[in-house]
């Protein structure tokens, strides 16, 4: 009679083990698609706002709240058109489609741009998404040129990508003419991308070399990121680390260490070389664990600003404020790149990285950070930060935090559903 107690106990709480598991799976693919459709109405009713440009890029709000929009030079041009091709890949609205291949079009004489860094965001996050999607051949063509017009800015002394012409440090009239931003990680993909689908091994070449440069220069013995490494471009040497977007110098700029996770993932990805995999892993373990990092896994914009021991430079606007202000847009990029890191890892590893990009997705799915119908000038996430030192776009709607924050919904779906990422 014991054993037989015994057997119906444990029979009972497996089905209901399996029970729970099979209520929170539904619960997860409910969350995902209940956003994601909120997600794709909002960027629908950013296309009807009456202050939508027809020549410019959504990008912003302004002091009035109303939507401010960038020049096609701006580094963040890309993300409107890669927002509207989430939208339609959620549930292939042909309608979406339409205006996001419009959008995308703008973007073609960006091809042969070579004045900064950003052609990566600009055009993979466009015409990248656009090809995987549509598969149009000319597209490809297009992520072709603008790879080759990225390369240009590749130097082999250096052994890096030169991010802007020009950096001028906060703490005087220093500048410097070979400056090199963590954010540049991302831009490799549209290399490696490229080198796939031309045989062009140089473009591949170039990116893992930055990557591994910066590897060796940027990061501090815990694995936080600094922003800024200036070079001698005529011998290589490191001449200075410092902060454009961040705090100090010595602090970890929130989104600066999100763009450092995504970027060794996807390199990793791409190469499969294991440095690249423990390096993603060493900057990703430094955001989850740090204790400055609120309990809702949402950062404050920089993981340091106003503790002791860090001073900003002299020149930066950092010193004027005293809030320490969140930045959704680097938990949405940090999410998508966590769950991208948990398939190439195992166990309670892969386990954490998920755990945390689904606590991410969860938080930023609340109304503290997504913004309600008719406000926010139909960005879909509040509290963003672009750059506190230079006094701009603080605690406002930003275009790449709604980009990735799509992106991330759709890899969680994805991993829920089974098929891989990539």
């Amino acid at each position: 009679m014991i054993k037989r107690n015994l057997l119906i106990a444990a029979f009972t709480f497996a089905s209901l083990t399996t029970l729970t598991s099979t209520t929170k799976a539904q619960t997860e693919e409910k969350f995902i698609t209940h956003n994601l459709a909120l997600c794709q109405k909002r960027v629908k009713e950013m296309l009807g706002s009456k202050n939508l440009s027809a020549t410019a890029f959504p990008q912003t709000t302004d002091k009035e709240g109303k939507l401010r929009s960038g020049g096609l030079y701006e580094w963040t041009t890309g993300f409107f058109p890669g927002n509207l091709w989430y939208a339609y890949e959620a549930n292939k609205d042909a309608a979406l489609k339409a205006q996001a291949i419009q959008w995308t079009e703008k973007l073609a004489p960006l091809q042969t741009f070579t004045e900064h860094h950003d052609l990566g965001f600009m055009m993979y996050c466009s015409y990248g998404n656009a090809y995987r999607l549509t598969q149009n051949k000319s597209y490809k063509q297009v992520l072709i040129n603008s790879a080759k017009a990225l390369s240009t800015r590749f130097n082999p002394v250096t052994g890096c990508i030169k991010s802007w012409n020009v950096f001028k440090s906060w703490h005087g009239k220093e500048s410097y003419n070979f400056p090199v931003i963590i954010d540049n990680m991302i831009n490799l993909e549209l290399l490696f991308f490229a080198s796939k689908v031309s045989g062009d091994t140089s473009f591949r070449h170039i990116a893992t070399t930055h990557a591994l440069t910066t590897m060796k220069n940027q990061f501090r013995p815990d694995n936080s990121s600094y922003h800024v490494v200036c070079y001698d471009d005529k011998t290589g040497k490191v001449l200075a680390r410092e902060t454009a977007q961040g705090y100090a110098d010595n602090s970890t700029w929130a989104r600066g260490q999100a763009w450092s996770i995504y970027g060794y993932t996807m390199t990793y990805r791409e190469t499969k070389d294991v440095r690249f995999l423990k390096m993603a892993q060493g900057l990703a373990n430094y955001f989850i664990d740090s204790k400055n990092l609120p309990t809702d896994f949402v950062p404050y914009w920089d993981f340091n600003a106003n503790q002791t021991g860090y001073k900003p430079g002299v020149n930066s606007n950092a010193n004027n404020i005293n809030v320490k202000y969140r930045d959704a847009s680097a938990a949405a990029v940090t999410a998508s790149a966590l769950l991208e890191l948990s398939t190439y890892t195992t166990g309670k590893t892969a386990k954490k990285y998920k755990d945390a990009a689904v606590k991410m997705l969860h938080s930023l799915a609340t109304p503290a950070y997504f913004a309600a119908t008719g406000t926010n000038a139909d960005f879909i996430l509040k509290h963003n930060v672009g750059s506190i030192p230079h006094n701009s776009q603080i605690d406002v709607p930003l275009v790449y935090a709604d980009y990735y924050f799509m992106e991330a919904l759709l890899r969680y779906k994805k991993l829920k559903a089974g098929l891989k990422l990539f």
